[in-house]
C-alpha cells in the first residue's frame, strides 16, 4: 500500500505547541515564541496559490508544456470571461474528456482494423460460443454449423473474396 509519507513515520512540525491540553498547562516564552512564529508561516501571501500555468511557465517541464499548450492558449483566452478557478476546473475536464474519447476511438479503430482472418498471424481473434440448447426446445437438438474438417478454424478463408 502506498504512504504519503513515502514509509517514513510522519513527524509533526509545529511540536508538543500543536495540541491545546499541551499549550495550557504552560510554555515557555522560546516555546510562545517559536509557536507564534510558526503560525505566522501558516499565512499564505497574496501570490498562493500558485497555480501552474502560462504565468509560471518554468514550474512545467518542457514535454509537458508542449501537449499542454493547446487547451493552456485556448482556456486561457476564455479565463477573463469564466473566471481563473472555473477556467481551470473546466480546462482539467476538458482534457479527461478528450482523452478518454480518444482512447475509445484508438480501440475501436484496433478492433476494427486488426483482425484475426487467415491473412495475418496477429490481432485479436474473437470466437463467440454457440447459443445455448435444452430439451424441450424447438431447435433441439441443434446440429453444428461445421460439418466438414475444413470448417474448423477456418478463420473466414472460405468467404473471403480472393
Amino acid at each position: 500500500m502506498a504512504s504519503p509519507t513515502g514509509g517514513v513515520r510522519p513527524f509533526p512540525i509545529e511540536g508538543r505547541v500543536g495540541r491545546e491540553r499541551e499549550r495550557l498547562m504552560g510554555m515557555t516564552d522560546e516555546e510562545r515564541a517559536w509557536r507564534k512564529q510558526w503560525l505566522k508561516d501558516q499565512e499564505l501571501t497574496p501570490r498562493e496559490p500558485l497555480y501552474q500555468s502560462e504565468d509560471h511557465p518554468d514550474l512545467i517541464n518542457p514535454i509537458r508544456r508542449v501537449y499542454r499548450f493547446p487547451l493552456d492558449k485556448a482556456f486561457g483566452a476564455l479565463a477573463p470571461v469564466l473566471g481563473k478557478e472555473r477556467a481551470m476546473k473546466t480546462r482539467w475536464w476538458t482534457g479527461k474528456i478528450l482523452l478518454g474519447l480518444f482512447s475509445v476511438y484508438a480501440t475501436a479503430y484496433y478492433f476494427k482494423y486488426n483482425q484475426n482472418d487467415w491473412t495475418r498471424r496477429g490481432g485479436w481473434r474473437v470466437i463467440s460460443a454457440r447459443p445455448s440448447v435444452y430439451p424441450g426446445d424447438p431447435t433441439f437438438p441443434a446440429k453444428s454449423e461445421r460439418s466438414v474438417p475444413s470448417d474448423y478454424a477456418d478463420r473466414k478463408f472460405k468467404t473471403s473474396v480472393i
